[in-house]
């Protein structure tokens, strides 16, 4: 493998571990401060069991994410320093929005969040989970800010080879950035949902049967199954955007050759690029030219139209896994709310089914991420810089080194997360954040907060 294949392959590594954090954590924060606001509300300690204790997965995730970031902010200067010194004039000053106004709001407040509820005024406490929550989601927008440029890029114009900005409102609201970002923050609520789900599913399953166990898991597959209908929406609108900025990528995800009218949806096939057509092919009539146009004689654009493709293939399949796996969140959650409306017992195969789906969402969203990053092939930027072009002088055999062991170091660390997070729930099983006691001065029986 040469030093283009090399990088890629070591990009996709580290921001195919980085995101399996911020997808968590943005929408968590939110969750947080929805159980924080609810024992306010209440007063009922299960909402503080619940707080506490995924208050602490909160910040594993938060740790892994950064480290894994730092990490991968490295390579735009050892694997691709075309890029930075192309669109650096653009990349740079997004990057640097992100740390001051994001990442410094939320490392700060989570040391309050984390360490301060028997320190601090209760409304400071309230006010440091929602700042946590919010820089996560202000961190989001800037990522995405830069990430949608690349698949949108305006508000530049080139000088002496270098991207020079002309209007940074146009760089920060392209084309694209509004479908993404929502898509993003849906995506990472699914995720954290499914996350909550599938651990309250486990904890429940071992005999953890307390009121805040079952209340996180009612509480998280009601959240799935509002969210996931408005993903289903905004991943149409999204597309629909995509068709008009990189009808490629479209036609890869359809698995689309060439064009033509009546465009049947392809269920399954086997993409052949060498011949360009899909074998064995399942699919549905005029559904795709439906979906795309909203009509079923509607033209759509094949590969066969276009000089520079993406490869069909990861984009093909990984497109399918993603929409899958959305369908199987939608059956599960809305069986769920079956259960909820009817006031019935969670069945032990349903509740089964919901751990299986604990990581569902890091599947959708790897998926989902795959089909943007490999769909904007062949360039790094978008009609701007191709990828060849930005790619590092580095002799192959030292990134080959350095890609192994960023491959070792990230499955013992994903090992461990996932280890640690099953071992927490165990480890609480009887024990919780709260307990109940006699008040000497009314007789009555009372909780209160022994722990975080």
């Amino acid at each position: 493998m040469d030093a283009l294949i090399l990088s890629r392959i070591q990009f996709a590594a580290n921001i195919t571990f980085h995101i399996l954090f911020p997808a968590i954590t943005i929408a968590l924060g939110w969750f947080l401060l929805f159980f924080k606001l609810r024992y306010n509300a209440t007063k009922n300690y299960k909402w503080m069991d619940i707080y506490f204790f995924w208050t602490k997965i909160f910040a594993l995730c938060f740790a892994l994410g950064v480290v894994s970031g730092i990490t991968m902010s490295f390579q735009f200067g050892t694997n691709w320093p075309g890029f930075m010194a192309t669109v650096g004039n653009v990349a740079g000053p997004l990057l640097g929005y992100e740390v001051l106004t994001a990442f410094f709001l939320e490392a700060t407040f989570l040391g309050v969040m984390l360490f301060g509820f028997r320190k601090v005024k209760p409304w400071v406490h309230n006010l440091a989970t929602f700042l946590v929550a919010a820089g996560t989601t202000l961190s989001a927008f800037w990522i995405l800010v830069l990430n949608s440029w690349m698949q949108t890029p305006v508000g530049f114009v080139m000088v002496d080879g270098r991207a020079i900005v002309t209007d940074w409102m146009q760089v920060i609201f392209n084309p694209s950035l509004p479908y993404r970002l929502t898509h993003k923050l849906l995506a990472s609520g699914l995720t954290a949902a499914f996350l909550i789900a599938g651990i309250s599913a486990f904890r429940y399953l071992k005999g953890y049967k307390s009121p805040s166990v079952t209340t996180a898991l009612r509480v998280a597959l009601v959240a799935g199954a509002f969210l996931i209908p408005v993903q289903i929406l905004m991943g149409d609108l999204h597309g629909l955007n995509t068709l008009k900025h990189q009808p490629q990528k479209v036609a890869a995800m359809e698995g689309l050759w060439n064009t033509q009218k009546n465009v049947p949806l392809v269920l399954f096939a086997i993409p052949d690029e060498a011949n360009k057509k899909n074998l064995y092919s399942i699919e549905i009539p005029n559904l795709t030219s439906i979906i795309l146009t909203h009509s079923k004689d509607g033209e759509v654009k094949g590969l066969n139209s276009f000089k520079d493709n993406p490869p069909v293939k990861p984009i093909f399949y990984s497109f399918r896994i993603m929409v899958g796996v959305g369908f199987l969140m939608l059956f599960i959650s809305w069986t769920g709310i079956y259960y909820i409306l009817r006031k019935k017992e969670f069945p032990k195969l349903f509740l089964k089914a919901v751990f299986y789906m604990t990581f569902s969402g890091w599947v959708a969203t790897i998926a989902g991420w795959y089909v943007t990053e490999i769909g904007r092939q062949p360039y790094l930027v978008y009609g701007l810089l191709k990828t060849k072009d930005a790619v590092t002088t580095t002799p192959s055999a030292h990134i080959a080194f350095s890609l192994s062991l960023y491959l070792v170091v990230y499955a013992l660390l994903l090992t461990a997360f996932i280890t640690t997070i099953f071992y927490m729930a165990v480890k609480n099983k009887d024990k919780e954040f709260t307990k109940e006691e006699i008040d000497p001065r009314t007789g009555q029986r009372r909780s209160i907060i022994i722990g975080a």
